[in-house]
């Protein structure tokens, strides 16, 4: 099914995190295909020069600026929009974080806290200016950006790989809520994606795949409205071995493995 088909003209998507990486990949792919802009970045002027140099039309796109850990900027921006643009056909809590942390270190703790704030409560109060609305309207589509990490944990990520199962468990549950009234929320579970969030980890990434790659096949299963997909769909393959692993056998697997940069630790190379 096309989005035409469910939008009949001017569709509008929102998008947190829209400053570089999947973010900037899903809002080229989105203006593409016809629709408005409405794009979220705690940089919002470094946004608003990158719409000027690809040559998006200002009718066509809004730049709002909020850091999503900032709860009230965060909902204040949703509600901006709606009254600026007009309420969206599609909402992508994009905007993430993902740093190392070592529990026996104290500092890591607040790590820990502003992972979650930004992965995890940041996409609740991205979508919350728009679940009653839409649910009145009865369509619509919820997009919650997870990552493969969220489905077993990994040594030395393990504010990342929290934050990410809340994510997954977090929109299903909200899929439940907004089904009767016409609504789809859209897991979307990225491998490794080629971004700056990626480009300075020290072990092996399966499957790495360009920003642009992934934007396309996630606006597709965005239009499908599925419910849950893994891109590339390799890595859905292996997180489905990795969770039927025993225990012991999973722990031996990653004995050894490269750790995730925490914060301060500098890339070599």
């Amino acid at each position: 099914m096309s989005f035409d088909a469910l939008v009949p003209s001017s569709p509008l998507v929102f998008i947190t995190g829209a400053s570089s990486g999947i973010g900037q990949a899903l809002a080229e792919r989105f203006y593409s295909a016809g629709w408005r802009l409405a794009l979220v970045a705690r940089r919002s002027a470094g946004v608003q020069q990158w719409a000027q140099d690809k040559g998006f039309a200002a009718d066509r796109v809004l730049v709002l600026g909020a850091d999503v850990r900032d709860v009230q900027a965060t909902m204040a921006a949703g509600r901006d929009c709606i009254a600026r643009f007009g309420l969206p056909d599609v909402v992508i809590a994009n905007a993430g974080i993902s740093v190392g942390m070592d529990t026996a270190d104290a500092a890591d703790i607040e790590v820990m806290r502003s992972t979650l704030e930004t992965n995890l409560l940041g996409m609740a109060a991205t979508f919350q200016p728009f679940v009653g609305p839409m649910c009145q309207r009865r369509s619509g589509r919820l997009v919650g950006v997870a990552s493969v990490a969220g489905i077993r944990g990994l040594p030395g990520h393990g504010a990342y790989c929290a934050s990410k199962a809340g994510v997954i468990s977090y929109c299903e549950s909200l899929r439940g809520d907004c089904r009767p009234h016409g609504v789809k929320v859209v897991t979307i579970t990225p491998g490794y994606i080629d971004t700056p969030l990626t480009q300075h980890n020290r072990y092996a990434m399966p499957f790495l795949m360009p920003a642009e790659a992934f934007a396309d096949r996630a606006f597709r299963a965005i239009a499908d409205g599925d419910s849950y997909r893994v891109i590339p769909w390799q890595m859905g393959v292996v997180a489905k071995l990795m969770r039927m692993l025993p225990n012991g056998l999973y722990d031996r697997l990653l004995a050894g493995r490269p750790r995730k940069r925490r914060q301060g630790e500098q890339a070599s190379g």
